[in-house]
């Protein structure tokens, strides 16, 4: 399959504020993106507008703040999915085509029961949140993160094992949290799963509190898979950084239109697609 042939949903409702950037990450690659809405999957709109998940290889949940943010960060949005399209996603998902969340995307999955997912393809209820950062505030700035999975994602599979990449950040609430009482349990599961793909790190990529990890969260856990690999949430914003000037230090000579870190995230995804569909 063709890069061009390769069909991107990036998925939005009332809130969202990231599917430009998105949009713009797969179509520079050669995909054929799409800006859809919920509606148009739901059948909530004309026949003309209505759009088939099932016609996507590719499915997206842009950040932003979806519904307000009201209830739970993703809650709303996560919900209205649930209820109106649930099998149709639990077959996107396990038919092994990939699904990105990035920022209030990553809380929509975890919202949806996608994430971290250890037993099922869409648990019942959320098995981990998302909290308010640590700082009490809106935290942004760009995030040094280190990768640290070991070939599962298929999202970071062009990405080396250690490399430490700089990815935007900017939420008010990316404090992965667990039941405490089955805390340390699950971050171990997620390790002996390999579902973890990005802690946050400082400039020399060691592990490091605020203001490097910008929310508290636990383990310095910035982004997870399912333990298939196909599904990944992350909180800070790839699509930012597609090319070098985008990053921070751009002007310490090197070429302003070279790939930014975050590009490798997006060529991932259509690589697999690619070998796979």
């Amino acid at each position: 399959m063709n890069a061009n042939e390769i069909r991107v949903c990036v998925l939005r409702i009332e809130g969202t504020n990231c599917e430009e950037e998105a949009y713009n990450a797969f179509k520079m690659l050669g995909a054929d993106p799409e800006k859809v809405h919920l509606k148009q999957l739901t059948g909530d709109c004309s026949s003309s507008m209505r759009r088939d998940l099932d016609d996507y290889h590719i499915l997206m949940f842009p950040g932003g703040f979806s519904a307000g943010d009201y209830v739970r960060a993703g809650a709303i949005f996560a919900a209205r999915i649930r209820s109106r399209l649930a099998p149709e996603v639990e077959n996107f998902v396990s038919s092994g085509r990939p699904v990105l969340g990035v920022c209030n995307g990553f809380q929509v999955l975890v919202e949806l029961g996608l994430l971290p997912s250890f037993d099922e393809v869409m648990s019942e209820e959320p098995h981990s949140a998302l909290y308010t950062n640590d700082s009490g505030r809106f935290e942004c700035r760009p995030t040094y993160l280190k990768h640290e999975n070991h070939g599962r994602c298929v999202f970071t599979n062009l990405l080396p094992r250690g490399e430490i990449v700089l990815f935007p950040s900017a939420h008010a609430e990316g404090n992965l949290r667990f039941p405490s009482e089955k805390e340390a349990e699950m971050v171990q599961q997620l390790e002996e799963n390999d579902q973890i793909v990005f802690r946050y790190v400082d400039a020399n990529g060691d592990y490091a509190g605020y203001p490097w990890c910008p929310s508290g969260t636990i383990a310095n856990i910035a982004g997870i898979c399912n333990p298939e690999g196909n599904v990944l949430g992350l909180m800070p914003h790839p699509e930012r950084v597609m090319f070098r000037y985008q990053h921070p230090d751009w002007t310490r000579g090197q070429d302003p239109n070279a790939p930014g870190d975050g590009r490798v995230i997006f060529a991932s995804a259509l690589e697999h697609v690619a070998k796979r569909f």
